[in-house]
C-alpha cells in the first residue's frame, strides 16, 4: 500500500458532500430545508466557479457548523477517509481557528477561544483505529484585523504540540494593501521560531515577491514558473518547495487547460524547485490525493519518476513529520508511524 503526505488540505474545504450533506440533515433544520435533496447539493457544492473569491466563499457554508462541539464530528470523518481511501501516512490540516469561535462573541473573547479549537482539533485528530501523523497550520487572513492575525501567529508558537506552522489565505489578491502588515507577521513567527508557509502566485493578481523570503513553503505559487520563471532560481536556492493542488485550479477558473500543468511541472524539475501534489479542498472536489496523482499521469503532465519525486518531497517538507525513515521503507510496507491516541467526543457513527 502506497503512503503519501498531504501538506495542504483545508479543514473548511475537507468534507466531502456526502458527511456535509449527511450532517446538515441530521444536526442542522435550516440547512437540511435548504438543501433537502443530495444531488442538487452536491453539484452545487463541487462545481467549479467563475473566480477564486466565489469559490473561497464556500468556505463559509462549513465554517458555520465547524464549531467547538461539531469538529470532533467532522475530524473523525476527515481522518477516516484519508486512511482508508487515500493511505495518507501524514496530513497538515490547515484552517483558521478565529473563524470557528462564536461570531456573536467581541473580538477579544474569541481571541480568547481560539486555544480551545485547536486544542479540540488537535485531540479529535489522533485515532488510534486510523493511525495518520497530524499536525496544524493556522492561517492567518486576509480579510481579518492586525490584531487577530498577531494572535494566530502567537497561539501558534504557545502550542508545538499541535501546531507545526502558520498560513496566510483569504484570497491572495488581497494582499497588496497590507504587505507590510503580513511581512511584519512573517519576521515575528520566524523570531518565534515558527514555520511558515502560505497562499501566492496561485492567481494573477496575487504575485508578490516581496512575501517570498518569508516562506519555506509557497502554497500554490504556480504563477512563478507559468509567468515569473526568473525567480525559479531563488525558489530552489531557498529549498522553497510549491504546494500545487492541481484540481483547485479548474474549479477556481485560474487555468482553463490541464496542459498548462506540464509547464508548471516541467520548468521546475528543471531549475531544481520541489513540488509537493497536494488536494486542497478535497470535499469541494470530491477528489482524493491519489487521484490527483492519477490524473496528472493521465495527461502525461507528469511520469511516474515525477510521481516518485513529488510523494519524496512532500515527506521531506513535511513540518512535522517526526520520523528518520525515509519516503521508501515507508512505501515498504514495513514501517509504521506511532501516533498519540486520543477518542474523539461525537458519535463516530
Amino acid at each position: 500500500m502506497a503512503l503519501y503526505a498531504e501538506l495542504h488540505r483545508h479543514l473548511g474545504g475537507s468534507v466531502v458532500p456526502r458527511i456535509l450533506w449527511r450532517y446538515f440533515q441530521r444536526h442542522n433544520p435550516d440547512l437540511a430545508d435548504r438543501f433537502p435533496d443530495y444531488s442538487p447539493f452536491e453539484e452545487f457544492y463541487t462545481r467549479p466557479r467563475k473566480t477564486l473569491d466565489e469559490y473561497l466563499e464556500l468556505h463559509t457554508l462549513v465554517e458555520s457548523v465547524q464549531t467547538q462541539a461539531t469538529l470532533p464530528y467532522f475530524l473523525y470523518r476527515l481522518i477516516r477517509g484519508a486512511y482508508v481511501f487515500e493511505n495518507l501516512a501524514y496530513l497538515e490540516i490547515r484552517y483558521t481557528p478565529y473563524l470557528r469561535t462564536p461570531d456573536e462573541l467581541s473580538q477579544t473573547e474569541r481571541i480568547d477561544r481560539m486555544a480551545e479549537i485547536v486544542q479540540t482539533v488537535g485531540q479529535a485528530s489522533q485515532l488510534s483505529e486510523y493511525p495518520v501523523v497530524t499536525s496544524q497550520i493556522l492561517a492567518m487572513h486576509s480579510r481579518l484585523p492586525y490584531a487577530v492575525n498577531r494572535a494566530i501567529v502567537e497561539l501558534a508558537a504557545q502550542m508545538p504540540e499541535y501546531v507545526c506552522a502558520i498560513d496566510v489565505a483569504g484570497g491572495d489578491a488581497h494582499y497588496g494593501e497590507r504587505l507590510d502588515e503580513f511581512r511584519e507577521l512573517y519576521a515575528y513567527a520566524h523570531r518565534l521560531g515558527l514555520k511558515t508557509t502560505g497562499h501566492l502566485y496561485e492567481t494573477r493578481d496575487g504575485c508578490y515577491p516581496e512575501l517570498l523570503p518569508y516562506l519555506m513553503r509557497i502554497g500554490h505559487g504556480i504563477q512563478i514558473p507559468l509567468r515569473y520563471p526568473e525567480l525559479l532560481p531563488k525558489v530552489a536556492a531557498r529549498g522553497q518547495c510549491l504546494e500545487v493542488c492541481p484540481t483547485t485550479y479548474f474549479k477556481t477558473n485560474t487555468l482553463t487547460d490541464i496542459q498548462e500543468l506540464k509547464v508548471v511541472f516541467d520548468r521546475c524539475f528543471d531549475a531544481g524547485v520541489d513540488i509537493a501534489i497536494c488536494t486542497d479542498n478535497a470535499g469541494l472536489h470530491n477528489v482524493r490525493l491519489p487521484f490527483e496523482y492519477e490524473n496528472l499521469l493521465t495527461h502525461n503532465i507528469i511520469d511516474f519518476r515525477q510521481l516518485q519525486a513529488c510523494q519524496e518531497a512532500a515527506f521531506r517538507h513535511a513540518f512535522a513529520w517526526p520520523h528518520s525513515k525515509p519516503p521508501a521503507a515507508m512505501l515498504s510496507g514495513l514501517y509504521q508511524p506511532e501516533v498519540q491516541v486520543a477518542t474523539a467526543s461525537l458519535s463516530h457513527a
